[in-house]
């Protein structure tokens, strides 16, 4: 039950919607057992994003996963996201943060896991 969040202070096009969408779900393997079939992704263009004091292109990318941390998981995931959106949208890996959050409690479909 993985989500990721990306938000950028730049539009993004429809086409590079999808290739985002696409390139995250299979970029979500790199975390033992997550695949596309329960991603949940957020993209959110045109926010208004300041890094070191200027508006250059950046993005905050917030990725929740049910289960336990894995650090090792989560620096090749850092990865290819740094890459999957510097050759979408033309971010600099330098100007993007991605922030890990291990979930204990998930619910979905009327229950919790």
């Amino acid at each position: 039950m993985p989500f990721i969040n990306v938000k950028t202070n730049i539009s993004v096009s429809r086409n590079a919607e999808t290739a985002i969408k696409s390139s995250l779900g299979q970029a979500i393997t790199a975390i033992p057992g997550k695949t596309e079939n329960w991603l949940m992704l957020g993209i959110e263009p045109d926010c208004i994003l300041y890094f070191r004091g200027d508006a250059s292109p950046a993005a905050m990318v917030e990725v929740s996963i049910f289960g336990e941390e894995n650090s090792e998981a989560f620096c090749n995931l850092t990865g290819k996201i740094c890459t999957i959106l510097n050759e979408q949208l033309g971010i600099e890996p330098s100007r993007i943060y991605v922030k890990y959050s291990a979930v204990k409690n998930w619910g979905w479909n009327g229950s919790n896991f």
